[in-house]
Order: structure tokens, then C-alpha cells, then sequence
């Protein structure tokens, strides 16, 4: 149904709908499309799906596609049996079933040109085209949200104004400096960054899902698909990553040192943010609505807190504790950016009595270079995604088997 008119303000310009007479008895059906015609009529693009023959009638075009997606017939429902020399609609299913199809794109331009032989396939878009076209879809959306746009912006802000409540300036200071502050604006520097990402995750698939069954359906593979979402999000926590450091090193919350220790303290970040994405990504594939994905989020932060060997390091662990804070992120993170700032070497040469036994009590936590750490949040970053990719394959999977059997 096309729209004659401008669209009323009050009122969508385009409706797509799937079906929307399925199911209903003809009475009710036949209402439905008045109202269908009314919001035509009225200036909305109405776009649906049938297979109730009698809705075509009601159509101002009409879209008939054959076996494997391929177009059969695009004209006016008055010339469809007419185009397929056919007496009923009825014959025009089974003509298309058997490979007739009308070539071109309206019935006038060629009114009848069947042929007996199936329409030649056509080709796949490939991975790399997929990728750039959801990526850009989801850029898109993204900024179209001002609530997205608002929370994505604000995340950093917070975490900023915390820090600057939580703890004074100067902890760094070799002449007089805070062991205790430095471990924790390590550690919380860390949890921000796998916070963002995580959040920025956790609902990026489970709104979508219904949808990516039926684009899987058509030809949409998996992989571009997890890849746009790595695309679209790392960008924004790499910024917010960036913006985060920058702050505190303004506000005398981090150190002054040179391009290399920030440099190592921002790849830090970045690789903290992208494992907890992928992660939120993985949960957000599990479940299947919203609300659920909320009810992840303080299960997967608080082993992250608990077990990333700030608040009790990890050699004084239990063996099972240890064993926990390997799985973890977040440990990975804040040993990385402990080496990073040189805490083992602040703590071991300033003037606070509570350097050594902090020292003592990390042991070699820091003492690792940062590079190892950036292996281990690639590795989990690269695990989290595969498993991502495993459960969306079989859930398209076993909604298309439910699908075929009409459950």
C-alpha cells in the first residue's frame, strides 16, 4: 500500500508488517486491511507480508517472490493472473513453484515471459560487504538513541566524579606516596573499564535476536554480524578508556609520567573494555529478553570484584580462590595496570611504612610486564567471542527448526 499524501505528525510514516491477517477469521481480517487502507490513504507506507490470497486484491503493488528469494512477479495485483496466464491466484503459487516467473519488473514491461526452468540462484553478499552494512546499521541506531548516546557519555563522568570523592591527590607522589589509594585507583581504573564494556554489551544481542533468526534465514552470517558489534562498541570505549585516564591525570588521580607509561596504561584499558564486551555479548547471546540480561550483570561484577586480588591479593588466596581469579578479567587488568604505573617500585622506595607490607602481601602481582596481561585480556577477549559466535549458531539453528515444525 503506497502513501498518498504527507504523513500525518501523529502517526508513523512507514509500517512493516509480517502476516498481520495470520490467523485471523476473514471478517477480522478484512477489517484489519481497512485500517491498513485508512493509514495508506492518510499518508503511511504501509509494507506487509501475506499468504492470504485475498489480501492481495487490497494491495496497490504487489511483490511476488519465488523459491530462494528471487522475484517472480512486481505489479498490480489486478495484472498478476493476467502476467502468469493463469485463471485464479491460486495457479499463480503453483506456476511460481514450478520456476514460472515473469521477467522484468513490472508486468508491462514484459507482460509474459514464463519459463519451465528454476530461476538461477543468486550470489551470496559476502562476510566483508555484511560487516560493513551492519556495522554501519548499528552506528546509525547508536547515535539515533539519545538515551544510548547519553548513557554512553555519562559513564565516564561518573566514574570521574567517584574518583575524585574517593580519593586525594597526589597518592602517586614519591616523596609521600598512599600505597593503599594507588592499589585501589589501579583496581576501580580497571573495573571501569570492564563496567563499560560490559554494559554497553549485555544488550546489544538480546533485542535483536528475533530479528537476526530471520536475516540468518536469508543469507546474514554470524560472524559479520559479532564482528559489527565489536566494530561499533570498541571505538566508544577506546574513547571513553582514553577520556577517563586523561581526567585523572588532570585532577592529579594518576602520576606524571610520559607517552610510554600511558600509553601502556590506555592499551590496558582498551583490552579490558573489549574482553568485557565480548563477554556482555556472550550473556547477552544466552538469554532472551532484557530483563534477563539486568539480571547478569551484578552476577558477572561481583567475581570480577571479589577475585581480581585487589581487596584480597591473590597469594592470599585459598587454593580455590586462586584458582576463581584466573578466569577473571578484571585481575588480569589490574595487574597490567599496577606494572604499568611501577607500583612495586613506588611502594618499595617511598617514605610510607605501608609500602613493604603491601608488597609483601601482592607478592609478584606487579611484577609481571604488562604485555603479559594484554595476551591474557586478548585471549579471553578472542574466547568470549567464539563462544558468542556457538550459541548464536544454535539458537538460529533450533528457531528455525521450531519455525519449519510451526511451533
Amino acid at each position: 500500500m503506497n502513501a498518498n499524501g504527507p504523513p500525518s505528525p501523529s502517526r508513523p510514516r512507514v509500517l512493516f508488517l509480517d502476516e498481520p491477517t495470520s490467523g485471523l477469521d476473514p471478517v477480522t481480517g478484512a477489517a484489519l486491511l481497512r485500517t491498513l487502507r485508512a493509514l495508506a490513504e492518510d499518508g503511511t507506507t504501509v509494507v506487509l507480508t501475506t499468504h492470504v490470497l485475498a489480501d492481495l486484491l487490497r494491495c496497490d503493488q504487489v511483490v511476488f517472490l519465488a523459491p530462494g528469494g528471487q522475484l517472480a512477479y512486481a505489479g498490480e495485483p489486478a495484472a498478476l493472473r493476467e502476467a502468469f496466464g493463469v485463471g485464479t491466484v491460486e495457479e499463480v503459487y503453483e506456476a511460481v513453484a514450478d520456476g514460472v516467473r515473469v521477467e522484468g519488473t513490472t508486468p508491462e514491461e514484459t507482460p509474459r515471459a514464463g519459463t519451465n526452468s528454476a530461476p538461477p540462484r543468486g550470489s551470496r553478499v559476502g562476510a566483508l560487504r555484511q560487516w560493513a552494512l551492519l556495522s554501519r546499521r548499528g552506528t546509525a541506531l547508536l547515535l539515533h538513541s539519545r538515551l544510548s548516546v547519553a548513557v554512553l557519555a555519562g559513564s565516564p563522568v561518573m566514574i570521574v566524579a567517584m574518583f575524585a570523592v574517593l580519593f586525594r591527590a597526589g597518592a602517586f607522589d614519591p616523596a609521600s606516596p598512599d600505597p593503599g589509594s594507588t592499589a585501589m585507583i589501579m583496581f576501580w581504573i580497571a573495573f571501569g573499564a570492564f563496567f563499560f564494556g560490559l554494559t554497553y554489551g549485555l544488550l546489544q544481542i538480546c533485542t535483536e535476536l528475533p530479528v537476526l533468526r530471520r536475516e540468518w534465514l536469508a543469507g546474514l552470517r554470524i560472524g559479520p554480524y559479532i564482528a559489527s558489534k565489536l566494530t561499533t562498541m570498541l571505538p566508544v570505549l577506546a574513547v571513553a578508556d582514553a577520556l577517563l585516564l586523561l581526567v585523572l591525570r588532570a585532577v592529579d588521580r594518576l602520576p606524571p609520567a610520559g607517552w610510554d607509561t600511558y600509553g601502556s596504561l590506555f592499551v590496558t584499558s582498551v583490552l579490558a573494555s573489549a574482553a568485557a564486551l565480548a563477554l556482555g555479548l556472550l550473556a547477552s547471546a544466552a538469554v532472551s529478553e532484557p530483563g534477563q540480561a539486568t539480571l547478569m550483570l551484578p552476577l558477572l561484577c561481583f567475581p570480577q570484584v571479589l577475585f581480581s586480588g585487589a581487596f584480597v591479593p591473590v597469594p592470599r588466596m585459598t587454593g580455590a580462590g586462586q584458582a576463581v581469579s584466573w578466569a577473571m578479567t578484571n585481575r588480569w587488568a589490574f595487574e597490567a595496570l599496577g606494572s604499568s604505573v611501577g607500583l612495586e617500585r613506588l611502594w618499595r622506595t617511598g617514605d610510607s611504612p605501608l609500602g613493604p607490607p603491601l608488597l609483601a602481601s601482592y607478592g609478584d602481582s606487579f611484577g609481571h610486564p604488562a604485555a603479559r596481561g594484554w595476551l591474557i585480556l586478548a585471549g579471553f577477549a578472542l574466547l568470549f567471542t567464539t563462544l558468542t559466535w556457538v550459541v548464536l549458531v544454535r539458537r538460529c539453528r533450533e528457531g528455525a527448526v521450531r519455525s519449519r515444525d510451526g511451533r
